[in-house]
């Protein structure tokens, strides 16, 4: 149910953006006695076949490793070398730095020096019972309890050294592995993301804080980056989709995961546009936040560790209906007789009947039976139009045909608010302010 919201709210979009559009493009000069050029769209792109509007809205993402091995600094350890560099790929037992075992050597010769004085003191102390036993034979009952204690107390110090000498071989054998493990290496396969030496060196501007981050290869997820004022868009365990910023129809589907709240990634001045929102002189967000989220895919064949992408809620945009479906804000006189003003394949304006079969009630979209096609072109049906006008699907050719000065008083109402032009091109449709910034803080792919 959620998902049909979500696509009904897509369509409503389109059809406010589409109408406004009609409004704010059409060449209007009323004291010419010659026919208005009016506005048509392909019902294809109308059902979001095509490249028209109405795509749900997209976020940036790049692909990173659904693994990641963090090897941190050890403070009673000098690095000696770092065997690696940032972007290289490493394997199971690859070496990629070693300490300066020269404090640990000299740690570990005292350390054996102080268990052979255990030893030696344990010996001692043996030697002394015995004696302390022989003359404790010949003596008399009165001095028989001083010798007694002697024993006593050189046995308690026998048990006290042997303890000392069971904690000191446990480090001498600790030292010894550090030593032999002086180099550390690489227990997966992947590639080196970051080291921070000094010098934070990050293949993807990363904040990681670990001396070095392994991001292993094989399975991807991808990171994206929501703004706080549109963070509703984004829901834990929504189906999502991955598109290609290369090839638009080639997709990866996956699942909205972790959204990391409690971690803002930055400050973000940028204003939003798209979605209905101006890029000039749109809603203020200054000084917005922004957080980062996951998408864990079903499959990430063909992807690269690094390319950026585009991600959207699955709205089922991707799943297309039988037949042809019109909004039914399209269609006129639907009570009696249903027609729409369709091209009539020559430029002009007619008004069609149609057949209605179906009706999608979360989607407000009416299956049409007869009298169109995918390929037919219809306008927004308002009251001043007239069959025979000339017509186009170019926006551009509207804005040369007349003004583009406001409609006349009554046209529209107002308070409808009138949406922006831009990004009405169906080349592609503009993202929002999350969508131009990667979620590493670039721009553009680094690979597609």
């Amino acid at each position: 149910m959620k998902k049909k919201i979500l696509i009904a709210v897509s369509a409503v979009a389109a059809v406010c953006v589409i109408a406004g559009a009609f409004w704010l493009l059409r060449g209007r000069d009323k004291g010419k006695n010659t026919d208005e050029l009016v506005y048509v769209e392909k019902v294809s792109e109308l059902m979001g076949l095509g490249s028209g509007m109405g795509n749900p809205g997209r976020f940036s993402g790049v692909v990173e490793s659904q693994e990641t091995w963090e090897i941190q600094q050890k403070q009673d350890k000098t690095i000696k070398e770092i065997l690696v560099e940032v972007g290289e790929d490493v394997d199971v037992g690859t070496p990629l730095l070693t300490y300066d075992t020269a404090t640990m050597e000299t740690d570990l010769k005292q350390a054996e020096l102080e268990l052979e004085r255990f030893d030696n003191d344990i010996t001692n102390l043996n030697n002394q019972i015995k004696q302390l036993e022989k003359e404790k034979k010949e003596a008399s009952d009165d001095e028989k309890l001083s010798y007694t204690t002697q024993i006593q107390t050189a046995q308690t110090d026998i048990k006290k050294t042997e303890y000392e000498k069971k904690s000191k071989s446990v480090e001498i054998e600790q030292m010894k592995e550090q030593i032999a493990n002086a180099t550390i290496t690489s227990e997966i396969k992947g590639v080196v993301k970051s080291i921070n030496n000094g010098e934070s060196q990050d293949m993807t501007g990363g904040e990681s804080q670990a001396l070095m981050t392994i991001l292993a290869t094989g399975d991807f997820r991808i990171k994206g980056k929501v703004n706080e004022q549109n963070l509703s868009a984004v829901t834990e365990g929504e189906p999502a989709i991955v598109r290609s910023r290369v090839d638009d129809k080639r997709i990866w589907n996956g699942t909205f995961g972790k959204i990391d709240v409690d971690n803002p990634a930055a400050s973000n001045n940028s204003g939003m546009y798209g979605m209905g929102m101006s890029s000039e002189g749109g809603s203020d967000q200054s000084a917005s936040t922004s957080y980062y989220f996951y998408v864990e895919l079903e499959s990430s064949d063909g992807l690269l560790l690094g390319q950026h992408v585009y991600i959207e809620q699955n709205a089922g945009q991707e799943e297309q209906k039988e037949g042809v479906w019109l909004d039914a804000s399209f269609i006129a006189d639907l009570d009696s007789k249903p027609y729409v003003w369709a091209d009539n394949g020559k430029e002009k304006l007619e008004k069609r009947s149609v057949v209605l079969g179906q009706f999608d009630e979360a989607l407000n979209q009416y299956e049409i039976k007869d009298g169109l096609s995918r390929e037919d072109a219809v306008a927004f049906p308002l009251e001043t139009l007239k069959e025979g006008a000339p017509t186009t699907d170019s926006p551009t050719a509207l804005m040369n045909e007349g003004d583009m000065s406001a409609p006349a008083e009554g046209d529209m109402p107002v308070d409808e608010a009138m949406p922006s032009d831009e990004g009405m091109s169906s080349e592609e449709p503009i993202p929002s302010d999350d969508m131009i910034e990667s979620p590493e803080g670039e721009e553009g792919a680094v690979a597609q």
